[in-house]
């Protein structure tokens, strides 16, 4: 070891902090905390038996170590935390901040609360319910409320400007407070049912409708009756297929893992009011560290996504530094007291090895479909030649309409699997007319300049289009002086001519073009190594429709506050300057505008933008269809890569 570390290692303190781990070139590798720095890190150099890949070249991978004090353990989590989400350090297990959980939220302030779909959670005073694991779960939960409990759907806004019923009115599910006057008290008791059926109050819940059912048969209201007992029906159900885990009736979060060397899978069981709400699996590879430290990590990571914090976590094992400090940080973000918990008997430890033997099932399903993956991506390299065994791929597609409005899409897959932090959008600087060969080679030199810089290239390209398009994105690479990544091209299947003319017309199989080669490789066209590329293109194509159908809308929006009388470029800029973005100036009420620039110039803008209510004119606000782009003279063409291509929803 290099006598500038061993001094380091010598000289570190006992007292609680953060150590970062880099290697030869300055780069992070991990963090981690300790209640006593010196004990902890000095441990990795003194364990006896420890054949874990990354310990044993520790001594040769580490070129340098630095050591943050802190005050105790629960500061110390909280900068671990910071640390690994800023530096994303290579060994340190990751969680991504963006769709992680899925939960219900009831703001019980507003005059009409209704239910939304939120990711996050924020300390507005509003009730959240969950995390559900899966669209599939609170779609089923949406949809028998919405059916039996009767709480509006539409927007604030929509709610606002509504002047006559929505259809789920007509069908009895939504006593329509936009348009009527529709008592609060009654409406209340609703929402007070809502939340005691997601809170899992199957006894409360059931006693009072059941007396209110009673109530309504006894006033000869047969059919308020009647619609009653259908709810009671359906949410009596509804609860018979929750099991009950426990008898305490709390919410708990129960952690377990599953490691097979590097690879790591941690499993969260959901147990809300005492019920099994369903559980999520999070995999990681590359991660050499101990245990104890991984899970203390992982835990600490998990409730910083803004999830929901319940009374009790339970633990497959004790952390390495102890679960004071988890129990004082959570504690902290819950705003109530949070006890972690390493069950030996009972009820809490037989959730934990219900957890555990999740974690082992979704490993193992992870592992053969990863296995299967690996094979389909060898097949690949081997029918089409490549270099690379083809782990990361990325295809291209261009997309203009009517010869203006070019753009580009990057996608992405990693390990068969899309991965969208690598996707990227672009707008074509250099070519202001229709061509296709131009606006690819001008993508393919953005991405590859990146990647150069980033040190972060692909292992194949795939490029839409035929011999064209993979000429100019070839001509791209050779002006760059990239070697070693492979590109083809992918064309679709086209209509043949037929001349039996009783037959029914012919395609052309799909096929793929590669350097070097005069003619096309036909896969088999059912094969897998056929669907993953095609299904990555067809991803690409979405992908630069959607973003080529936002900056038309973003175009249009403009051009409608241009056309106005009245608006001039001072104005526009203070509704863009107020509201944010031209959305939102379209979203807008006319009390909204009428802040900004009047009343009267404020109806005027309103209905410049959204034209009368009264008539059947097409709202120019209103979304264009994508379907246009598939028009005759709408040509499919055009992807975007960055000098740093904008990541999805930032160009």
């Amino acid at each position: 070891m290099d006598i500038r570390l061993q001094e380091k290692l010598d000289a570190l303190p006992t007292e609680p902090g953060v150590y970062l781990m880099k290697d030869k070139r300055g780069q992070i590798i991990y963090v981690g905390k300790a209640i006593n720095l010196r004990s902890r890190v000095r441990s990795y150099f003194t364990r006896t038996g420890d054949t874990r890949v990354f310990v044993s070249m520790l001594d040769t991978m580490l070129g340098d170590l630095e050591t943050v004090l802190v005050h105790n353990e629960k500061e110390a989590l909280l900068l671990e935390n910071e640390l690994i989400k800023k530096h994303k350090p290579r060994f340190n297990v990751l969680l991504k901040d963006d769709k992680q959980f899925i939960s219900l939220r009831l703001d019980r302030h507003q005059p009409f609360p209704r239910l939304e779909v939120v990711r996050k959670y924020e300390k507005d005073g509003a009730r959240y319910f969950g995390p559900y694991s899966s669209a599939g779960a609170i779609r089923e939960t949406l949809r028998l409320i919405n059916r039996f409990f009767q709480l509006r759907t539409c927007t604030d806004h929509v709610l606002a400007n509504r002047k006559r019923p929505c259809l789920l009115h007509q069908i009895g599910r939504c006593p329509a407070p936009c348009v009527f006057p529709v008592s609060q008290e009654d409406y209340r008791k609703s929402v007070d049912e809502v939340a005691m059926f997601l809170e899992g109050k199957a006894g409360e819940l059931t006693e009072g409708l059941r007396m209110r059912m009673k109530r309504a048969a006894s006033e000869l209201k047969f059919e308020e009756a009647a619609r009653v007992r259908d709810q009671l029906l359906a949410i009596e159900r509804s609860l018979e297929r929750q099991k009950v885990a426990t008898s305490d009736f709390k919410d708990q979060d129960v952690f377990a893992f599953h490691r097979e060397g590097d690879r790591i899978l941690f499993y969260v069981l959901h147990v809300r009011q005492g019920r099994l709400n369903g559980g999520q699996a999070f995999p990681f590879g590359s991660q050499e560290f101990p245990d104890d430290e991984l899970l203390a990590s992982f835990v600490n990571l998990y409730y910083d996504q803004g999830g929901f914090v319940p009374e009790e976590v339970l633990l497959p094992l004790e952390p390495g530094d102890g679960t004071d400090g988890l129990e004082a940080l959570l504690t902290e973000r819950k705003g109530d007291r949070v006890r972690v918990f390493v069950p030996k008997r009972g009820e809490k430890h037989e959730l934990v090895n219900m957890a555990v033997k999740n974690a082992e099932q979704a490993f193992a399903e992870r592992k053969r479909t990863k296995d299967e993956t690996d094979t389909v991506l060898s097949r690949l390299q081997s029918k089409l030649g490549l270099r690379n065994f083809p782990r990361r791929m990325e295809c291209y597609d261009i997309s203009h309409f009517q010869s203006s409005s070019i753009v580009a899409s990057q996608v992405a897959v990693t390990d068969g699997e899309t991965d969208k932090s690598r996707y990227r959008k672009y707008k074509i600087k250099t070519v202001d007319k229709q061509d296709d060969f131009a606006s690819m080679y001008e993508v393919i030199t953005r991405r590859l300049k990146r990647g150069l810089e980033d040190q972060d290239l692909p292992d194949l390209l795939v490029i839409d289009g035929g011999k064209g398009q993979l000429a100019s994105a070839h001509a791209a690479m050779k002006d760059l002086g990239v070697e070693g990544v492979d590109v083809v091209g992918l064309a679709k299947s086209r209509d043949q001519e037929v001349f039996d003319r009783d037959a029914e017309s012919a395609k052309s199989p799909e096929r793929v073009f590669v350097l070097g080669r005069k003619d096309p490789i036909v896969l088999p066209q059912n094969s897998a190594e056929m669907f993953m590329l095609t299904r990555m293109r067809d991803e690409a194509h979405r992908f630069a429709i959607t973003f080529q159908g936002k900056s038309m809308r973003k175009s249009a929006m403009r051009s409608a506050l241009e056309d106005i009388p009245g608006v001039g470029e001072g104005r526009r800029k203070m509704l863009l300057r107020h509201f944010g973005s031209l959305k939102r100036v379209g979203d807008a009420s006319i009390e909204e505008l009428a802040e900004v620039v009047g009343p009267a110039m404020a109806e005027r803008v309103h209905a410049g933008l959204h034209g009368d209510p009264e008539d059947d004119t097409e709202d120019p606000v209103r979304e264009a269809s994508l379907d246009d782009a598939s028009e005759p003279g709408a040509e499919k063409a055009a992807h975007e890569k960055a000098d740093g291509g904008s990541p999805p929803g930032a160009a």
